[in-house]
């Protein structure tokens, strides 16, 4: 027998002498991969096609366009993920060491092509990525649609307020300029109407909804329609969250941030603050109560009778560059 085993039969099956062969599983390998990712990224489904993924289920109009974008980027993790363990599981399989040939195999450098690949796809699964990311960011944060309501939002140690900019007395009269409260947030953000005296609702950390118990202040909403959250604070930076939304944004003191929503389902849902903010922030919950623009009318005077008129101050002021970045209109 030669020193390197070269003398011993290879390739042969040990009954008939008929070579082993690879081409057939070399042959539909690649083919059941591209099917494989065919059938995960080319659907012509919708989002409710899919499972969720631990998202859910969306509370408003905008939602399912997030929804969308996760189950989205799950597909494309799931399809990169079937690709790379495929070319490992191709190279354990058909790469491995011969137990008969003990040579160096043939190594592969510099091969422009495969290196070219290797940069290219990863540039475009980004490049990819990033649209449908940009895209929808834009469609979420867009405000420029005038809201059938706006309420501001305030986050503070530890609870929050909300102040309903709405005209609850009928007078168009009163008040006829921005009351002081409220007078530091940019009016481009605001968009206050004279005859909008507003009314309140602030909570503690030991308060409940009186409905489910649950705790937190409650944040009473009109389905079907359009609502503004106008965010600001009086300390630190808190994150307004309301889960079923699918979205959260910062509460940054100082500076004003705004988003719009449609709630499109009745129901009690619950929020909290998603920014660590102090001690006692795993307390800093609230509720949302969305039901018929009725309903929400009829709130809003059940706490005018209370006495709850006028605004809560709404915190820190805007200043610097967020100021210059937000003027003023009027």
């Amino acid at each position: 027998m030669s020193p390197n085993g070269s003398d011993l039969p290879h390739g042969q099956d040990g009954v008939g002498g008929t070579p082993l062969s690879r081409r057939p599983v070399r042959r539909w390998l690649p083919r059941a991969l591209a099917a494989g990712l065919v059938l995960v990224t080319a659907t012509g489904c919708s989002y409710k096609d899919y499972p969720r993924l631990g998202m859910p289920t969306p509370a408003t109009e905008q939602a399912p366009r997030i929804l969308s974008l996760w189950q989205g980027s799950w597909a494309a993790a799931l399809a990169t993920g079937v690709l790379v363990w495929g070319l490992i599981l191709w190279s354990v399989i058909f790469h491995r060491r011969s137990r008969t040939k003990v040579e160096v195999p043939p190594q592969t450098r510099y091969n422009m092509p495969i290196e070219a690949f290797y940069t290219i796809v990863p540039i475009l699964v980004i490049a990819v990525l990033f649209y449908f990311t940009a895209r929808d960011e834009t469609k979420l944060l867009d405000t420029s649609k005038k809201p059938q309501h706006v309420i501001n939002v305030v986050g503070f140690q530890w609870s929050w307020g909300f102040n309903y900019l709405e005209n609850v007395d009928g007078n168009a009269a009163t008040p006829k300029k921005v009351p002081s409260e409220i007078s530091e947030i940019p009016q481009n953000k605001l968009d206050w109407q004279k005859g909008e005296e507003g009314v309140y609702d602030v909570g503690t950390a030991a308060s409940k909804d009186p409905d489910t118990g649950l705790p937190g202040p409650t944040l009473w909403l009109p389905k079907g329609e359009t609502v503004r959250f106008v965010l600001t604070s009086r300390d630190v930076i808190h994150d307004f969250w309301v889960v079923p939304f699918l979205m959260k944004m910062d509460v940054v003191p100082g500076q004003t941030n705004d988003f719009q929503v449609t709630p499109s389902r009745l129901g009690d849902f619950k929020g909290k603050c998603a920014e660590l903010c102090g001690v006692d922030h795993s307390r800093m919950l609230f509720n949302v109560k969305v039901v018929t623009p009725a309903q929400y009318e009829q709130h809003l005077k059940d706490l005018a009778a209370k006495g709850q008129t006028g605004f809560l101050p709404s915190g820190i002021a805007t200043t610097g560059n967020a100021k210059n970045s937000e003027p003023k209109t009027t």
